[in-house]
């Protein structure tokens, strides 16, 4: 059995503030944003017709159209995307199979967080190979901008954070249709990051009220940003190295036969340091500073930029990498067809 990608489809708000924008609500310098955090545009959403369902159900569509199928084909329908979403405790899979007409699908969700690309089509590679649905329909938005506070310099790290959301289809044994070949995976955790990053209000521990809100509680807080950026430059280039390593070597691959990267985006320079240590040329990536960060919608923006110029070929060894935090490091590996 051979696990095939034949769809893929993003959507992007209209709106983009650009990193003029960015360093004048920060106070950072604009040429700080755009060439040291890699952050030319980003799209945002300003509306209420640009909630994470509506995006994923537009990427759907684009994604089923490339695949040349009917939502009444798909066996699953998988969120991935971010978990700040149009509602909180809901299944916006759930949502999307509906809307879209995927009346023999069921729905699930999985997360975790920006390391969701590589992550979702490892678990449903394995799902199709188990389990035997033909068809899932993998869909992922983010919003998470609307998190960002600039005027909190120990976030600085999320002011790349864009608005977007994509959608993937798998199926099994569709060789004559299939973009690509979907090969291993491999994925690392150190939880030690766990509680570095999150929104303090609206959870359990601290329940919406009038205080979480006057104390700025809904919007991305760091505890200890000099120590988790300390702790964080040890193990994140190790991590990101170690799993791309391991998917290449499970799909028998080597740094050698890599072809092109779908990288997370990050800041200019290690993006720049990464790319160069797993050997790919300018052609073998895409930075992608004219979106910034959309979470586990990255992936999908790169192969589609990548797509668009023609720079993949038949038989290229494609690598999805990525990083969330919490932390997670993952990758998976795919062979393109056509």
């Amino acid at each position: 059995m051979t696990v095939h990608l034949t769809g893929v489809g993003t959507t992007l708000p209209d709106e983009t503030i650009g990193g003029a924008d960015i360093a004048e609500r920060s106070g950072i310098p604009r040429d700080v944003v755009v060439e040291k955090m890699g952050i030319r545009r980003k799209h945002v959403c300003r509306n209420g017709d640009e909630q994470p369902s509506d995006m994923c159900v537009e990427a759907a569509a684009a994604a089923l159209a490339d695949a040349d199928w009917d939502p009444a084909d798909l066996d699953v329908v998988c969120y991935h995307g971010s978990e700040y979403k149009d509602h909180v405790v809901w299944s916006l899979a759930a949502d999307v199979a509906d809307r879209i007409g995927a009346t023999d699908a069921y729905a699930t969700e999985s997360y975790a967080l920006c390391a969701g690309a590589p992550v979702a089509i490892r678990e449903s590679k394995a799902q199709i190979e188990a389990d035997a649905p033909d068809k899932i329909l993998l869909v992922a938005a983010s919003r998470e901008e609307d998190l960002v506070d600039y005027e909190d310099p120990d976030t600085s790290f999320t002011f790349n954070f864009g608005s977007g959301a994509s959608a993937m289809v798998l199926e099994r044994d569709t060789h004559e249709r299939a973009l690509a070949t979907v090969h291993e995976s491999a994925a690392v955790t150190d939880g030690s990051f766990s509680r570095d990053v999150i929104v303090p209000g609206g959870g359990t521990r601290h329940p919406a009220s009038r205080e979480t809100v006057d104390s700025g509680m809904h919007a991305l807080r760091v505890r200890d940003h000099a120590e988790m950026k300390e702790r964080l430059a040890e193990v994140s280039l190790p991590n990101f190295l170690e799993v791309a390593d391991t998917a290449l070597d499970r799909s028998g691959y080597d740094r050698s036969a890599l072809d092109f990267g779908a990288i997370t985006h990050m800041k200019r320079s290690f993006h720049a340091y990464l790319c160069d240590e797993l050997g790919l040329d300018d052609r073998g990536h895409y930075y992608l500073d004219d979106y910034g960060h959309v979470q586990s919608v990255d992936q999908a923006l790169a192969t589609e930029e990548a797509r668009s110029r023609g720079w993949l070929d038949r038989g290229d060894v494609v690598l999805y990498l990525a990083a969330g935090t919490g932390y997670t490091w993952a990758a998976t590996v795919l062979e393109w067809r056509g």
